[in-house]
């Protein structure tokens, strides 16, 4: 009967030392894996910052610290494909969008799954912005996912996104890019 009682309570022991430490460590493993950090580079290659995209529980939350960029207001889109060859980018594709809808959030037909709001430079031509999104993710294996195989790209472009004509915004050329890879 010792013997018994004895088994039981080093049973239970082992049980609540792995709840103490092996779940959380799981869980914070899995937390550190929800997030992405790019570098951003300008239409030169160089690094001018970094994105630092977060997984929420309705979405994404997007970080970026960037410089030498021209004031002003500039659209900002996730792109479909994470490459960004410079001087033009064109290899980031065309904006996320699995489920094939037009540009922008005022167009009635759209938007873009990577349509975000516009990035605000200073006047000394720094930025840094939070700006979330709750039409993507970093759950991979889904269609909206921006850790797809292949990745994708965060895309900054040289003027103001009118949110509505398609195919980008009347935004102009891309300026800058980082690839979102795993």
């Amino acid at each position: 009967m010792k013997k018994n009682v004895v088994f039981v309570c080093l049973g239970l022991l082992s049980l609540l030392l792995v709840a103490a430490f092996v779940i959380p460590a799981a869980f914070a493993r899995s937390e550190e894996a929800q997030q992405v950090k790019a570098n951003i580079i300008n239409t030169k290659g160089e690094e001018i910052g970094t994105a630092v995209i977060t997984q929420k529980a309705d979405g994404v939350q997007l970080h970026i610290e960037a410089k030498n960029l021209t004031p002003g207001v500039h659209g900002i889109h996730f792109h479909e494909i994470g490459k960004c060859d410079a001087p033009d980018f064109k290899t980031a594709g065309a904006h996320l969008n699995p489920n094939h809808k037009q540009h922008g959030f005022n167009n009635p037909e759209g938007y873009h799954a990577g349509d975000l709001l516009n990035l605000q430079v200073k006047e000394d031509g720094t930025v840094r912005a939070d700006l979330e999104s709750n039409t993507v993710t970093l759950t991979q294996g889904l269609s909206n996912s921006l850790l797809k195989p292949g990745g994708s790209a965060l895309v900054i472009h040289e003027k103001e996104d009118d949110y509505v004509t398609d195919p980008s915004g009347n935004s102009g050329n891309r300026v800058a890019c980082a690839a979102i890879q795993k």
